[in-house]
């Protein structure tokens, strides 16, 4: 569909009103004033009713048209799983979001509603698009230019612990992930969707935490770095831009979420939603800079944690969330609960609502995440509001925050989908760079069983190979969570290359593959095989499914990996979202790849498994010896690592 530029669609729209007589002029209808101006303008228009109305997100599945022009529903969200249906196009989502949005439209003051999904790792919600690696694998990435001659002949001048830190640090590659977010946002929009709930900036200290995939890193500084999917995502912020203010740069960009504000990477013994004990030094030196680069970089929400920091229940947090975020950080756009955030105020959950909304909306948050029984939280507050619980200036200030973000983007502007952006979705470009993502995140952990053979990179001319595990063949599997499903899934799962099918692609015509998904000891020793690609790992999970006490790998990845490398030169390929135990198996391999979660293009694997490409990714968090040791992050004094932070051992690419 033609979209106008926004100076002629003011033009028009100044027409319009002229033609109807000076009285109908609109203000906040005018694209050329400025963004304060048309809020305050829209504020002083809205009802009760609409005001809360513009702070209530609710689920696609209890939505309909009628019901966002009933309740002057602001914001709709697919949790994961939640689509038109199973492997829907880019138009049937488009056509939804457009059917939801003329609901909105239709109202007395016609304010766009603003749709967000989980795009953590890509649009990972949709049936065809690109799957990135997770966050965790990105912490892994390397910039080429830190591994250059020229910064190698500065080296002499550093002192060693100033190298390491260079090394873990400073080398990461920001830029990568920027291209991702910018790839992410086309694919978003080419559903019609303008909102992502990206990043995840958490500092996870414990790898038993069901979400540390979703965290770049252990280390602050890394998680810093990578706040660059905030201007991916969202454009880059102009000069003179005041941090803290939102920013989105046209409809080829969509508003970002830092997450989860503040702490949930670090509670006790990685209990997801659990408590972080830390002092506010620890809290503010650990977990909150990420956010200071985020509001640096324009981001235009921040969506609350389940967790609490010292018994206080984030969600109901005011001096975090209110006097911190908003007054001293001075965050301009909007805070957002995360799903049912405010029922989990109490214990159990949900069983005092009207003091969980009352607890959440005092303490700062902006915009519920209901996300079902929105007719409920909209009477609570409705009640809370005119019995003077809650006063009109909080209200005021959340719909002022939402109205900021909705004009900055231009969504008044350009409220329905464009349905000619459907071919961004998946496209050659994007599965390209989520294949460069994915060479560059894999971590090389062993490389021959002395370090003058090294296995790898390993001979496309081989006679005969093997290739063995649960992994080796699974989309679903190498895709993790929040792919497709919510927890993630098996199988062919969406469009994408496997492991197995990379390697068959990478050989020589002449050699022949044998995949075994999990053979004998007899049928590897007498198959002839010049040697075995075992690739195994963990399955999908996703939030509290996902914490772990023992950290293993599931059978019969331990056996599959014990049977092939005993009885055959063997480089395991490990797919997790995080460091596993893998030191009573690591003497039998003859190499180990940490290979992360790293989405649908497999033949970033093979690239340099092969020798295409070199090994150049380093750890992004510290390998454990033993789950006893735990929590062990770099810097502690009782640091006993298997593999230390930053490690990472690096080939050349094969000369052909």
């Amino acid at each position: 569909m033609a979209v106008l530029a926004a100076p002629v669609v003011a033009a028009v729209l100044l027409l319009t009103w002229a033609a109807y007589g000076e009285a109908q002029y609109v203000l906040y209808k005018d694209a050329t004033k400025p963004v304060e101006a048309r809020v305050t303008d829209l504020l002083a228009r809205m009802t009760l009713a609409e005001k809360i109305g513009q702070m209530t997100q609710i689920e696609r599945q209890v939505a309909s048209p009628q019901v966002l022009k009933d309740y002057f529903i602001g914001s709709l969200l697919s949790g994961g799983g939640s689509v038109p249906r199973k492997q829907a196009t880019a138009a049937e989502w488009v056509s939804m979001v457009s059917d939801f949005q003329k609901g909105s439209l239709s109202t007395r003051l016609g304010i766009p509603m603003i749709y967000g999904i989980d795009a953590v790792h890509g649009h990972n919600n949709v049936y065809g698009a690109t799957i990135f690696p997770h966050n965790v694998a990105l912490g892994a990435t390397r910039q080429a230019a830190l591994l250059s001659p020229r910064f190698a002949k500065l080296l002499p001048f550093f002192t060693n612990r100033e190298i390491r830190f260079c090394l873990m640090f400073l080398s990461r590659d920001p830029n990568l992930v920027k291209r991702i977010g910018a790839a992410t946002a086309l694919e978003v929009r080419a559903t019609g969707i303008q909102y992502a709930f990206a990043p995840c900036i958490a500092v996870c200290r414990d790898p038993r935490w069901g979400r540390c995939y979703e965290s770049y890193s252990e280390d602050h500084r890394i998680v810093q770095a990578m706040t660059e999917l905030i201007p991916g995502l969202q454009g880059d912020v102009p000069a003179n831009f005041t941090s803290g203010m939102p920013y989105v740069a046209g409809k080829n960009n969509v508003a970002a979420c830092a997450k989860h504000f503040v702490g949930d990477g670090g509670t006790q013994n990685g209990v997801n939603e659990d408590n972080t004990i830390i002092d506010r030094r620890g809290l503010m030196t650990i977990h909150m800079p990420a956010y200071l680069n985020a509001l640096q970089k324009g981001v235009s929400t921040v969506m609350i944690s389940y967790s609490s920091w010292n018994g206080i229940k984030m969600h109901a947090n005011h001096d975090l969330v209110t006097r911190y975020l908003k007054d001293r950080l001075n965050f301009k756009g909007f805070t957002i609960s995360d799903w049912e955030g405010i029922d989990r105020i109490t214990t159990p959950a949900g069983s005092n609502y009207s003091y969980s909304v009352q607890a959440g909306v005092l303490a700062g948050i902006d915009m519920i995440m209901v996300p079902n029984n929105y007719q409920s939280f909209i009477s609570i507050l409705t009640s809370h509001v005119n019995n003077g619980i809650i006063p009109m200036s909080r209200i005021d200030d959340a719909v002022t925050r939402i109205l900021r973000v909705k004009f900055t983007m231009g969504l008044f502007e350009n409220p329905m989908p464009d349905s000619s952006m459907a071919d961004q979705l998946g496209k050659k470009e994007h599965r390209d760079l989520a294949r460069e993502a994915v060479r560059k995140s894999l971590v090389l952990l062993k490389n021959g069983k002395t370090s003058d053979k090294p296995m790898l990179p390993l001979s496309k001319k081989a006679p005969k190979i093997l290739v063995a595990g649960s992994h080796a063949d699974n989309l679903g599997y190498q895709c993790g969570g929040w792919t497709i499903e919510w927890q993630g899934d098996t199988g062919r799962i969406t469009v994408g290359m496997t492991i197995l099918d990379a390697v068959k692609a990478a050989v020589d015509p002449s050699t022949t593959v044998v995949f075994a998904e999990n053979p004998d000891a007899d049928f590897v020793k007498n198959g002839g095989f010049s040697y075995a690609i075992v690739v195994v790992g963990e399955h999908p999970y996703t939030e509290t499914k996902g914490d772990s006490l023992n950290m293993t790998i599931p059978d019969p990845g331990p056996s599959t990996v014990a049977t092939v490398c005993g009885a055959a030169q063997c480089a395991t390929v490990l797919i997790s979202g995080r460091p596993v135990v893998v030191q009573p198996f690591l003497g039998a391999m003859d190499a180990l790849v940490a290979a992360w979660l790293p989405g649908t293009e497999g033949q970033g694997v093979t690239d340099v498994l092969f020798g295409d490409y070199g090994f150049t990714g380093k750890l992004p968090r510290t390998w454990f010896k033993s789950v006893d040791q735990l929590p062990m992050n770099y810097g502690d004094a009782h640091y006993d690592p298997l593999f230390p932070l930053g490690f990472g051992l690096t080939t050349q690419p094969r000369t052909y």
